[in-house]
């Protein structure tokens, strides 16, 4: 098997969990923590750490703005704690931030979700077919150049530090015929994000980087949440650790094999502008301020969240993401609904995180994981444990209203 990029595989095991989820575990009515809230968490990080062999936590709670707990378990590097001011990549979090400038720019009139891509991209296989509304849900039908990608994938792990142009990571993907007629089914693809990104761009004349900073993150005051124009990631930095190359350098099972992964380049992730670097201050005030629509209209932020994918797609042949839509996991504009939170949860590189927040209590979670050696199996494969931690914790806080879990899953 060969060890796809862990910020796909995040994608691949939600994917295949799927179809055990029904409506009849959407949750109902939020009951509010006790007045221990904060220990209760932390003797759950504790706990999760022990299970999941994680190397440091750093983790922010907080209910209608107050704090419940904002604290870092763990080390970053040996003999280095880690603490709540260190800096880390946010991954797909930026996603949420590129879906709500396109709804910005709709409320503007600049651009519209059913504009064709043909528009300010024609030469771009299936532009005239595919629109800005499907490439920020994911219905575009465009192959993916990380999942199911062995070109890439073999690219990526021989050279980790490799600076990617977006044009370089489309000529893995466009020339590929579509998965499904646009608009008719859903498959998760990097590929989407990279294209609104360059449309967004042409449509507007300026530069994604200074887009977001403009329309987005500075609008809601995010001050340590900056786009990376290198691999450099600011200090105080959380230190990642991973062995999923394992596979692809050809280390046999039981050869010990741990690597860092710090300033692994992650200009493959999203469109320019997105790649991110952020604290847990900034990702949970992120996982308010988007999961509350506080920059949209109330019209734009309900198209953002709607489940309208449940039930009308499913699995299909030879689309490594094509994937049923359920309670347990719902691609809306940018965002991904689990029940009634709303949340992006990336893993890669070693490195894994969730920015959750339950709009009907106010309630967000935002948390950064890193692994031990021991959390990953011969292949190199490892677990979001950040979203095991979360729904585990959303579970305590707001028992009534609990985040769904995968089945079979201990809870």
């Amino acid at each position: 098997m060969t060890t796809a990029t862990r910020y796909a595989l995040a994608m691949l095991t939600t994917l295949s969990l799927l179809a055990g989820c029904s409506a009849a575990d959407e949750p109902q009515n939020p009951a509010r923590p006790d007045s221990a809230a904060a220990d209760t968490v932390s003797r759950i990080v504790e706990d999760a750490m022990e299970r999941g062999h994680l190397k440091a936590v750093i983790i922010r709670v907080t209910e209608d703005g107050r704090e419940v707990l904002t604290r870092a378990f763990g080390e970053s590097m040996t003999g280095v704690p880690a603490t709540p001011a260190m800096h880390f990549r946010n991954g797909a979090v930026a996603i949420s931030y590129v879906a709500t400038l396109l709804l910005k720019l709709v409320e503007q009139n600049t651009v519209h979700l059913d504009d064709k891509l043909s528009t300010w991209l024609p030469d771009t296989p299936h532009a005239d077919q595919v629109t800005l509304g499907q490439l920020a849900q994911m219905t575009s039908g465009y192959a993916d150049f990380v999942i199911g990608n062995e070109e890439f994938q073999k690219a990526y792990y021989a050279n980790p530090f490799r600076q990617w142009e977006p044009e370089e990571l489309l000529s893995f993907a466009t020339s590929k015929p579509l998965y499904y007629p646009p608009g008719t089914n859903w498959n998760y693809a990097h590929t989407n994000y990279v294209l609104l990104g360059l449309a967004l761009e042409k449509a507007t004349g300026r530069d994604m980087p200074d887009l977001l900073t403009d329309e987005v993150l500075g609008p809601l005051g995010l001050t340590n949440t900056a786009n990376s124009y290198t691999a450099e990631i600011p200090t105080p930095t959380l230190h990642a650790f991973t062995s999923e190359r394992r596979e692809s350098l050809g280390i046999p099972s039981g050869t010990e094999f741990y690597e860092e992964s710090t300033y692994w380049n992650p200009s493959w992730t999203i469109t320019n502008g997105a790649i991110q670097t952020t604290n847990i201050h900034d990702m949970a005030a992120t996982a308010a301020a988007i999961g509350s629509g506080a920059l949209l209209s109330s019209e734009s932020y309900q198209k953002m969240i709607a489940p309208d994918l449940r039930g009308k797609t499913s699995a299909q042949p030879g689309c490594p993401t094509c994937a049923p839509q359920t309670v347990f996991y719902t691609y809306g504009i940018g965002i991904v609904r689990s029940g009634y939170w709303l949340l992006q949860n990336p893993l890669f590189a070693g490195q894994a995180g969730v920015a959750a927040y339950l709009p009907a209590k106010k309630l967000a979670v935002a948390i950064a994981v890193t692994y031990l050696p021991e959390a990953f199996d011969d292949a190199g494969n490892y677990p979001n444990e950040a979203d095991t931690l979360f729904r585990r914790i959303g579970a305590e806080l707001a028992p009534e209203d609990a985040p769904p879990t995968p089945p079979g899953s201990p809870g």
